[in-house]
């Protein structure tokens, strides 16, 4: 196997990344090769990085990159490099004596609490017991498609259904502030009840477990029903949580589009609407409760603290009033000889 093709199976079998992390790998590296034209390996010197790191910038590459992309870029390039000196195929790292461009930070975005209320007040209908019941009624459905004359008697809990799974994902990622690919890899399994907990496979392979509030326990345990509806039979508890009406596994970019169909029209979600915000949203809404930032480090499965401690740019608003409220000359008008 080729150094390139050893390292990409390094960080997928050893490292265990993600398939998504070592797709994008992948992609940079062949990247790399096809625009120095030339082997990974005789490529690996500061000039041609440096002149990579241009050409990136300028849109030499494919369209023009940001300072983020480029410092992806260069940090796919030096993984590779630490991983060639350990096999001693490479004697230093040459992607260090690169200067890399300057990322202006970003502040974690999130949703008000008026927002995310403003939903689930909105949506509590498509959840409830009333309307599985209805969803019951129909009898297994999985598979169908609800289109064309014959499937028009589908379309119903079709769309029940859907209401229903759109509403247990946007709950999961806010409740539990799992990442993506932490919902998508959940099983029937991962959810104990009787202990109000959910198991957690994160990043590295690493597992955590995640308290689970009265209402989300609640809401799943109506989902699987749902579920079980829908495919006719028990489902075990290696089998998938949440599933589309194919009866399958979810993947990335359904789950992107349900939450981003589910958000639509909230009042004061205007931006971004993703996964990724909802678990946001939950950390700062945490630290401004008075959480300590250990515990919501350990939460959202963060290797590191400082990981984690990027919220604390987001608790301003409460500081303001913290400040205002306890303040001495606050209090009193900040009037002069006070």
């Amino acid at each position: 196997m080729d150094p390139v093709g050893e390292y990409l199976s390094y960080i997928s079998s050893v490292r265990r990344y993600s398939p998504r992390t070592c797709a994008i790998y992948k992609e940079v590296l062949d990247g790399f090769s096809s625009w120095c034209d030339c082997d990974v390996m005789e490529g690996l010197n500061t000039s041609m990085i440096r002149s990579y790191e241009v050409a990136l910038m300028k849109g030499e590459v494919g369209a023009r990159k940001d300072s983020r992309t480029v410092n992806l870029h260069l940090s796919v390039l030096s993984g590779l490099c630490r991983f060639l000196m350990k096999k001693g195929l490479l004697q230093s790292n040459p992607v260090k004596a690169v200067s890399r461009p300057k990322t202006e930070k970003r502040l974690p975005s999130f949703y008000r609490d008026e927002s995310m209320k403003e939903y689930f007040s909105s949506t509590a209908h498509s959840a409830g017991e009333e309307e599985l019941e209805i969803l019951k009624s129909y009898g297994p459905f999985v598979g169908k498609t609800g289109r064309g004359k014959e499937g028009a008697v589908w379309k119903t809990p079709l769309q029940m259904y859907g209401r229903r799974l759109g509403r247990a994902i946007v709950s999961t990622l806010f409740s539990a502030g799992v990442r993506r690919a932490e919902l998508i890899s959940l099983n029937i399994g991962s959810v104990d009840f009787g202990r109000s907990m959910m198991k957690v496979r994160g990043k590295g392979d690493k597992t955590r477990e995640i308290p689970m509030i009265p209402s989300l326990c609640k809401e799943i345990s109506l989902y699987l029903q749902a579920a079980e509806s829908m495919v006719g039979r028990k489902r075990l508890a290696a089998e998938a949580l949440f599933i589309g009406t194919g009866g399958r596994r979810l993947y990335p970019m359904f789950v992107e589009r349900t939450v981003k169909r589910e958000l639509e029209g909230v009042s004061g979600i205007t931006g971004r609407k993703s996964p990724h915000v909802l678990r946001h949203t939950l950390a700062t809404g945490l630290l401004n409760d008075g959480a300590d930032l250990n515990s919501i480090k350990e939460l959202l499965g963060h290797s590191s603290l400082a990981a984690t401690q990027v919220y604390t740019h987001n608790s301003v608003e409460k500081l303001k009033k913290v400040y205002i409220t306890a303040h001495p000359r606050a209090k009193s008008g900040g009037k002069n000889g006070d």
